[in-house]
């Protein structure tokens, strides 16, 4: 649905936006909000915006969504304030308050809306191509989190109830297998035996979560590469966006997630397996991006199980791909027969290459902490003839 210009003007209106509408284009970006670049003008001056308006059939309480939103973004503004070299004006969305001074417009028809400053001069990567570029969005995501290590994860609102949760992605395998209404189960048998050979490693995370061995952080929970805004200048990772998964959760589930979207270069739903596998380079340099800033705050239980975390969130999202096929493709959108069970496969595939290169990837976590964690001085003597 496009919104008419009357009505975007009237919404635009609602906004302490300090300028008088002049246009705006649809923005075709992600799949759950609809997303509007809106032109203003205060004076000569242009000024840019993006709104957008919440699907509240996801995110069932724009509210409390709106809430964790206007929260995190004030927290990493307040960080980079105190930054020297950072720029809170591009390297953190800001939000515009509504003229009744809240984060957000609810519109007579019950739309939610937001409004935050565009931020210019930067470009989206939608699939890693370069060990630099994956190497920048370990970095982004990694900064990302270390501003906000010092927030309460309790003080969010989960906005997706148990959105990583694997051992709940497996009870939902098993209970519609056991139906198996659509008669899909006899065709998937290789990645059923896939999943329930690895039913072990299901819970490692979230039983070390209840039992407080792991810390409950704020995390984004939607890492993938073009979630971060690259400055055009620099090329650097500049602003993490998409910040409605941002909740309670591990720093394993971004990291792995990561993992999971920018070291392999084969698509998604990728037939042919032989095709699907782990980067290292590419590997290496995200680990690199995302210690650089994540060293300090992490524990060594977390360091410890990052190699690992890439092989859960791969395999948890392959199995719901794969009980999304199982059910029919009620969940995630498809555009040929068969597509969630070929989406599966790939991820289990990429699952096995990390299997395979586990000790290679243990050893490039070990070298890189090592690196980070020798004292400055040593890090900076010349390396003997």
């Amino acid at each position: 649905m496009i919104v008419s210009e009357h009505n975007l003007r009237e919404i635009f209106d609602n906004f302490e936006t300090g300028s008088q509408y002049q246009r705006h284009r649809f923005v075709k970006v992600g799949h759950i909000n609809e997303t509007f670049l809106v032109e203003g003008v205060r004076g000569d001056e242009p000024q840019w915006f993006i709104f957008q308006k919440i699907n509240h059939f996801v995110f069932r309480d724009p509210e409390l969504l709106m809430a964790n939103f206007e929260k995190i973004t004030r927290h990493l503004r307040a960080k980079l304030e105190r930054t020297p070299g950072s720029d809170p004006e591009r390297e953190t969305l800001n939000l515009v308050r509504s003229k009744a001074g809240r984060c957000c417009y609810l519109t007579p028809g019950g739309d939610y809306w937001r409004a935050y400053r565009f931020v210019g001069d930067c470009y989206i990567v939608n699939v890693a191509e370069r060990p630099e570029q994956a190497r920048e969005a370990g970095r982004a995501f990694g900064r990302f989190q270390k501003y906000l290590a010092d927030l309460p994860a309790v003080s969010l609102h989960e906005t997706i109830p148990y959105f990583h949760h694997t051992p709940r992605r497996l009870a939902r395998l098993k209970d519609v297998l056991e139906r198996d209404a659509k008669k899909r189960a006899a065709q998937a048998r290789d990645a059923i035996a896939f999943v329930l050979d690895r039913e072990s490693m299901t819970s490692v995370v979230t039983d070390a979560l209840q039992t407080e061995r792991l810390p409950l952080r704020i995390t984004h929970n939607d890492t993938k590469i073009n979630n971060v805004l690259f400055d055009n200048a620099s090329g650097k990772g500049l602003c993490v966006i998409d910040l409605d998964t941002t909740m309670p959760g591990s720093a394993l589930y971004d990291f792995g997630d990561m993992v999971r979207t920018t070291t392999s270069f084969a698509a998604e739903d990728e037939r042919d397996l032989a095709k699907v596998k782990l980067e290292m380079g590419m590997f290496k340099a995200l680990a690199r991006g995302y210690l650089e800033e994540a060293i300090d705050f992490l524990t060594a239980e977390e360091i410890g199980l990052l190699v690992f975390s890439g092989r859960l969130i791969t395999f948890t999202i392959g199995l719901r791909f794969l009980t999304d096929h199982l059910e029919g493709d009620v969940y995630f959108r498809i555009h040929r027969e068969g597509q969630n069970l070929d989406r599966a496969r790939a991820q289990f595939a990429l699952v096995k290459s990390m299997e395979e290169q586990e000790k290679a990837m243990d050893k490039a976590v070990a070298d890189l902490v090592h690196r980070l964690t020798r004292p400055r001085a040593a890090r900076r003597a010349p390396r003997k003839p």
